[in-house]
């Protein structure tokens, strides 16, 4: 019999680098319903990716000296490498650069053109960059953009748009015919009140004065507005009109789109839209769901609310691991509303259920197997607390389905940890350390220890779509196979098999003494103010613009602070383009009596003739980084006027190389 198909999508992400946990929350829920599907028999589809085309990717490109693909192609390994750090399991990363993409949005284009859902214009409106959205004067909000507060720019240029208007109807009966199609029921009320009451306008859908995007088949001056060519991606990814579409017609409905409800606007009215005009089936399901706030307000690294907390995932995990990072974000915050975040929030609740409850439970029973018999004791007959703990894992799993297939991980977690709570509880009501002490009820305590480590195991399993690593640590200990899954729910242990102690999995957390110790990192962190260096270092190891408004956020620093900066004159005795670039050059630098290999984006400005013999300014305490293969191991610093053009900082007098810039 087929497995029957699941497909499960996150929004494809902006790489802007420097990720925090606001940023992990979807792919986290994603993955966690992934797992549960998989672990059910069905053959799951989960997407995630990044939208790389568009206006900021261009401006900030330009701003380094790079191509906006240079510019992007790091940032991207970052978000894969956060997806690793936090075992997101996709089944496809897909760009909206990746070819197969590229093509399937001028497919669609080309189709929409054809049918008479494309037409040419001239548009005038608001435009945010980091939004990149179209705003009516009547939806700003004190002339900025309503949804993120920032400045918004009039524009006015021929562009093509999509015939969005005349899909209010049959997006309003959609929502009548299927009150499942958006979830919670909160959204339907924002799109309905807030945008098709209002009447909806046609969508400007090309630009001509952004060339970083997929050109129109039909009118190659014009390109891709980035929402058409972002929520493509979802049959992209599936070979929608290609040569295969096996995957398509395999997984086509999408089972859920899940997003932050800041994008339900685009996934709730212009998608379905388009797959309307398309003549394709809209999705089964959109949930738009709450953000993470601190201090009442969503978590952004462009705000200083995302200082005063620990939100850097990279220092999540490497402090308090994976599973612990997933539970916080799976049991703390409430499906489909906003959740706040507090680190001492995340300790609490990380030692009261994964220390305290889960981490004990475990290591208690097997300790005390190991220590009184050795291997799995048999279960002798039962008394009223052994069936006791027993009548709680009835009907725990269609409570726990019942919850996902609601989308709704918290409350799934809190009937897994009732049976959890419910373990220790009988452990303090059936005292084995006592009943070890008496051979008269040696029955009796492997009785008690054998419904113990089915408890374990069972939990475990239960687990597995939420948490990585304990499940698998906690089966190998009463050696059952990594690959345990649903069906071995109800199953007994046998007797006489091996166990091994398991130390606490979750060690217990001094929460007083961790927060002193978070708050001082957070300082340091917070001095720096720079992106992580292994971002601003790859997307470009040349420049810092005099107003340094892309690479650094906005805000005083003291003395200290730039103590921490180490500059020196160097001096370029040797220099050559990097080989498929048209923007990188490779210097070798003298500093006083030390040589470096320092990769910069301008050669725009430079030719490798001009750059040899000069005196530059080199951050010399940068981590190093390899660009195109050449490792850079510093950044020389230029400044940049408003017009984009770069010059190198230099000493104004002759001074040796080496010699330190204060």
């Amino acid at each position: 019999m087929a497995k029957k198909p699941y497909y499960i999508t996150t929004p494809i992400y902006y790489p802007s680098g420097n990720w925090h946990i606001g940023h992990c929350y979807t792919t986290v829920i994603c993955d966690a319903l992934a797992r549960f599907h998989k672990l059910m028999g069905e053959e799951v589809f989960f997407l995630t990716g990044t939208d790389e085309h568009g206006q900021k990717v261009e401006k900030e490109a330009k701003k380094r000296g790079v191509t906006p693909l240079e510019f992007v192609d790091p940032l991207v390994a970052e978000l894969k490498d956060v997806w690793k750090l936090l075992d997101i399991g996709y089944d496809r990363f897909i760009r909206t650069t990746d070819e197969d993409h590229v093509k399937c949005v001028q497919r669609i284009y080309q189709k929409l053109y054809d049918k008479g859902e494309i037409y040419k214009s001239e548009y005038t409106g608001w435009y945010c960059t980091p939004c990149e959205a179209f705003w009516t004067e009547g939806q700003l909000k004190d002339r900025k953009c309503p949804d993120c507060g920032r400045e918004v720019a009039l524009q006015k240029e021929e562009s093509y748009f999509f015939r969005l208007s005349k899909y209010a109807p049959r997006i309003l009966k959609l929502y009548e015919d299927h009150p499942e199609f958006l979830q919670p029921k909160s959204r339907v009320n924002e799109m309905v009140n807030n945008f098709l009451k209002a009447g909806l306008t046609d969508l400007c859908v090309s630009r001509t004065t952004v060339k970083w995007g997929v050109p129109l088949p039909f009118d190659e001056k014009h390109c891709s507005y980035v929402w058409i060519d972002a929520l493509s991606n979802y049959i992209s990814a599936l070979g929608y009109g290609s040569e295969d579409d096996s995957l398509y017609k395999k997984f086509w409905p999408a089972d859920l789109h899940l997003m932050g409800k800041e994008i339900v606007r685009f996934h709730a009215i212009v998608w379905p839209a388009i797959l309307m005009a398309l003549g394709e089936p809209v999705p089964k399901q959109l949930y738009g769901h709450g953000w993470l706030l601190i201090g009442g307000e969503k978590l952004s690294k462009s705000k200083e609310n995302a200082r005063p907390e620990l939100t850097d995932p990279y220092e999540l995990v490497k402090r308090y691991g994976a599973d612990a990072v997933r539970y916080y974000m799976l049991r703390e915050i409430p499906f489909g509303s906003d959740g706040e975040y507090t680190t001492e929030r995340f300790l609490m609740r990380v030692n009261a259920d994964l220390a305290n409850d889960l981490g004990n439970l475990v290591s208690r029973t097997t300790a005390m197997i190991v220590q009184n018999f050795g291997t799995l004791p048999p279960c002798g007959k039962k008394e009223a607390p052994d069936l006791g703990l027993e009548e709680m894992t009835v009907g725990l799993f269609a409570r726990v389905k019942d919850a996902m297939d609601r989308l709704n991980a918290p409350e799934a977690l809190e009937a897994i940890f009732s049976l959890v709570d419910r373990a220790n509880k009988y452990i303090d009501e059936t005292e084995p350390w006592i009943l070890a002490k008496d051979p008269q009820k040696r029955e009796r305590l492997g009785t008690v220890l054998h419904e113990l480590s089915k408890t374990c195991c069972t939990c475990a399993v239960l687990l597995k779509p939420f948490l990585t690593r304990a499940p698998a640590l906690i089966l190998k200990s009463f050696s059952l196979p990594e690959e345990t899954g649903f069906e071995w729910l109800g199953s007994e242990l046998e007797a006489g098999t091996n166990v091994e102690k398991l130390p606490p999995i979750f060690p217990r957390i001094d929460v007083k003494k961790e927060l002193a110790a978070v708050e001082q990192l957070v300082k340091e962190k917070s001095a720096q103010k720079a992106p992580r260096p292994s971002v601003i270092s790859s997307a470009s190891s040349s420049v810092i613009s005099s107003g340094g408004e892309a690479a650094v956020e906005k805000s005083q620093i003291t003395i200290d602070d730039f103590s921490k900066i180490e500059l020196k004159v160097g001096e370029v005795i040797a220099c050559e383009r990097v080989p498929k670039s048209d923007k990188l050059l490779h210097e070798t630098v003298k500093l006083g009596g030390e040589v470096r290999s320092i990769v910069s984006g301008i050669a725009a400005f430079y030719t490798p003739e001009e750059m040899i013999g000069k005196k530059v300014v080199v951050v010399t305490n940068l981590k190093p980084v390899k660009l195109r293969g050449v490792l850079s191991e510093g950044m020389i610093l230029c400044a940049e006027n408003e017009a984009g053009e770069l010059s190198l900082l230099s000493p104004e007098r002759a001074i040796e190389s080496g010699a330190k810039v204060r």
